[in-house]
C-alpha cells in the first residue's frame, strides 16, 4: 500500500458499448447504454476521490473489460487499478478483499459505480463506522448493497449468496449471525440498473445542470515554468470554479509554480490527452475549459463562456486566435486560424475549448493518440452541435513560429492535418512532428 491503512476499491466496468448497462440498451441504445456507464463511473470516481483524501484511503479501481492503460489514459495517476478476474460476484470481491487485508489494510470498503447519489461525505462515513464495527453495509433499496465495508475478512459474506436478487443484504445479513455480528447500516440510496431507474437519474442531472454555472479550468503542462504563471493569472482573475494543470512530468518548476498560483496540480503520465482527460476526470464544475500552458485568456472570460454555452444549440466554443509576437506573416497565421476557426468549425487546443462537462463525458474525452487529439475531438464534436468562435481573442505564446520561422511552422501544421486526413497513425505523425519542429512539450 502507499502509506495508507485504509483502502477503497470501486469495482466497474469499462464502458464498451453492448458490455455495460445492457438491461438499459432497449431504451438508450448500445452508445447511450455506454456512455451512461461512463458518467455514472467518472461522478463516482470523483467521489471516491474526495473520500480518500478526507480518509486518508488509498483508491483502487477493480475493473471488468478494458485494460490497466485504458484506464490510465482516460482517469490519469493516482490509484492502482487491477482486473477483477474470474467467478461470480461473491468470488471477485472476496479477492478483493483477501487481497486488500494481505497487503497490510486495516479497513477496506468496496462500492460499484451504479449509484449516482453516492457522495464524498457518504463514503468518508463509512470509512468512520468501521472505526466502530467489523461490517458496514449500504442498502439499497433495490434489497442488494451499494457498498460493503470490512475490517477482517469474512469469507461467509460471499459464499451462497444469491447475487442480483432483492435478498441480497438480508442473506448477507443472516451470514453474520452464527458470529452474532451486527453490521452498521448507511442510509439507503437508489441504483441505477433498470429502466425505471433512468428516470431518477435524469431529474437528479436535470438539477445539476440548472444550478450555477461553474467553470472547471483544465490546463496540460511539461516544462511550462516559463509561461505558467501568466496563464493562471489570467484563469482565476474571472474567479473559475476550480484550476487544475495537469503536470507531465515535468523537470522545472512547473508544478511549484502552479501550485503558489493557487492551482489544484495533478500528476500524469505525459501525452496532452491524457492530461486533459485526466483533469476532467477530477473536475466538478459543470462547464470545462482546456487552456493551453502558455495561452492568456481574454477578461470576464468565465462569463462570455458561462453566456455563450446558455444559448440554444451551441454546443462547444473558443476563443479568437491571437499570437504575443511579431513575426513575418503574423498576421496570414492569425487570419486563417481564424477563419478556419469560425466557417469550419475547427478551433485548435490553442484557443482555449470550452464546453459542457456532461457532453465532453458522453463524447468520451479525447482519444488516446499522440497528437492532433484536439482536432479529432472537435470533429465528434461538431456532430452535436454549433461551436462557435468568440470575437474576445486567447493570446498563445509565438515561441514556436519565432523558433521554426512562419513558413516551417505552416507547412509542418498542414503535413500533420493531411497527415490526418489521410490516415497516417498518431504515433507516426507525433514523430514526424518532434523530428520536424524539435517540439518536446506534449
Amino acid at each position: 500500500m502507499n502509506g495508507s491503512r485504509q483502502r477503497l476499491i470501486l469495482f466497474t466496468r469499462y464502458p464498451l458499448p453492448g458490455k455495460v448497462k445492457t438491461r438499459l440498451i432497449p431504451t438508450l441504445g448500445a452508445e447511450g447504454a455506454a456512455a451512461l456507464q461512463r458518467r455514472l463511473l467518472l461522478r463516482t470516481f470523483r467521489a471516491a476521490l474526495g473520500a480518500c483524501a478526507a480518509a486518508g484511503a488509498e483508491l483502487e479501481i477493480r475493473f471488468d473489460g478494458g485494460d490497466a492503460k485504458a484506464f490510465k489514459s482516460w482517469l490519469g495517476n493516482g490509484f492502482v487499478s487491477r482486473p477483477q478476474g474470474d467467478g461470480d460476484l461473491g468470488q471477485r470481491m472476496a479477492r478483493a478483499f483477501e487481497d486488500s487485508f494481505q497487503e497490510g489494510s486495516q479497513g477496506t470498503v468496496i462500492i460499484g459505480s451504479d449509484c449516482p447519489e453516492l457522495t464524498s461525505d457518504r463514503l468518508t462515513a463509512a470509512f468512520e463506522r468501521l472505526a466502530l464495527a467489523t461490517v458496514v453495509f449500504g442498502q439499497a433499496y433495490d434489497g442488494g448493497y451499494y457498498l460493503i465495508g470490512l475490517t477482517r475478512f469474512i469469507p461467509e459474506l460471499f459464499e451462497g449468496i444469491p447475487w442480483g436478487t432483492e435478498t441480497v443484504l438480508a442473506d448477507s445479513k443472516r451470514a453474520l449471525a452464527p458470529r452474532n455480528m451486527t453490521p452498521a447500516l448507511l442510509e439507503p440510496l437508489p441504483d441505477l440498473d433498470v429502466p425505471e431507474d433512468f428516470q431518477d437519474w435524469q431529474r437528479l442531472i436535470e438539477s445539476e445542470e440548472g444550478g450555477p454555472q461553474r467553470v472547471s479550468v483544465i490546463i496540460p503542462a511539461l516544462n511550462e515554468a516559463e509561461h505558467i504563471a501568466a496563464t493562471l493569472e489570467s484563469a482565476r482573475c474571472d474567479n473559475p470554479h476550480e484550476v487544475f494543470v495537469v503536470d507531465g512530468g515535468s523537470t522545472d518548476d512547473t508544478t511549484q509554480r502552479a501550485r503558489t498560483a493557487g492551482a489544484r496540480v495533478v500528476e500524469s503520465s505525459p501525452g496532452r490527452a491524457w492530461q486533459m482527460n485526466a483533469g476532467a476526470a477530477r473536475a466538478t464544475g459543470n462547464l470545462l475549459l482546456f487552456l493551453h500552458a502558455d495561452t492568456v485568456l481574454p477578461d470576464n472570460w468565465a462569463r462570455v463562456v458561462q453566456e455563450t454555452l446558455g444559448q440554444p444549440g451551441i454546443v462547444a466554443g473558443a476563443f479568437g486566435f491571437r499570437i504575443d509576437a511579431d513575426f513575418a506573416g503574423k498576421w496570414f497565421v492569425e487570419w486563417t486560424t481564424n477563419l478556419r476557426s469560425r466557417w469550419w468549425q475547427l478551433p485548435y487546443g490553442d484557443q482555449g475549448l470550452f464546453l459542457r462537462r456532461s457532453v465532453f463525458e458522453e463524447l468520451g474525452g479525447f482519444a488516446d493518440v499522440a497528437i492532433m487529439e484536439d482536432y479529432e475531438f472537435v470533429r465528434r464534436l461538431r456532430r452535436r452541435g454549433r461551436i462557435v468562435t468568440l470575437s474576445q481573442k486567447a493570446i498563445t505564446s509565438g515561441r514556436r513560429w519565432k523558433r521554426l520561422g512562419f513558413l516551417r511552422a505552416t507547412w509542418i501544421n498542414k503535413r500533420m492535418v493531411a497527415g490526418y486526413h489521410l490516415g497516417q497513425p498518431a504515433a507516426k505523425l507525433a514523430e514526424i512532428y518532434a523530428q520536424t519542429s524539435h517540439d518536446r512539450k506534449r
